[in-house]
């Protein structure tokens, strides 16, 4: 995910020393089902579908089905432990859970350009916004671009990054025109202080974060805070 600030490793601390800490939180299969969590969201180790259900989480967990508040702690003191580090997210939407590793914006902009941003800020404000379940590339095409071959290769070039860090996967639409739906990870790419910067900057004026988050849908996805 985005972070405004830069990460404390280079204060001389290491990021993943800190999951050290999590034998001292977690018991043995908690602790293993964090790194099947991690696992599953790895953009090189899935290609598709990223995270883990709530219930198979709940199954490694040993709790029952309706055990709601023992998934809740689990993933309360995971964040509580690595927090400013790492983040697991339950998005309630898709019904995926994940891990995120926190990354500064400098290291962010030097993965994805300005135009593969750009993209994915549509597709979050198409999907989660107007709760759209995907995305066609001509929609694309039609906000950013115009009905070119050139244009086609540029959206689709800046497409391609988006892909392969999971924050979208490719959707089979009804129609079976080129789609993209956003993924758990992608739908947590921007943080709550950017998305409130942005609303701001595009209103011209103050606004209460709490609307914010409410006109993003934000109260929606679970994880807190993601800055």
């Amino acid at each position: 995910m985005i972070k405004e600030n830069e990460f404390e490793a280079e204060k001389g601390i290491n990021p993943l020393a800190k999951l050290g800490e999590l034998r001292y939180i977690l018991s043995r299969d908690e602790e293993h089902t964090f790194m099947q969590l991690l696992f599953s969201s790895s953009a090189r180790m899935r290609a598709t579908n990223f995270g883990l259900r709530r219930k198979e989480v709940m199954k490694m967990l040993g709790l029952n089905s309706e055990d709601i508040e023992g998934f809740e702690s689990f993933v309360m003191r995971i964040n509580g432990a690595l927090s400013g580090y790492f983040q697991c997210v339950y998005d309630e939407r898709r019904d995926q859970v994940i891990v995120m590793m926190r990354v500064p914006a400098k290291q962010a902009r030097e993965v994805l350009s300005s135009e593969s941003l750009g993209l994915l800020m549509f597709i979050f404000y198409h999907q989660e916004v107007l709760q759209n379940e995907f995305t066609l590339f001509n929609q694309l095409l039609s906000a950013l671009g115009h009905e070119t071959l050139q244009a086609r290769r540029k959206v689709q070039t800046n497409l391609d990054p988006l892909l392969k860090i999971g924050a979208i996967t490719k959707y089979d639409s009804p129609s079976q025109e080129e789609a993209y739906a956003l993924t758990a990870i992608g739908s947590r790419m921007f943080s709550d202080s950017f998305l409130h910067r942005a609303a701001e900057f595009s209103q011209s004026q103050q606004l209460h974060m709490d609307d914010v988050l409410k006109f993003f849908k934000r109260y929606n996805v679970g994880g807190g805070e993601t800055i």
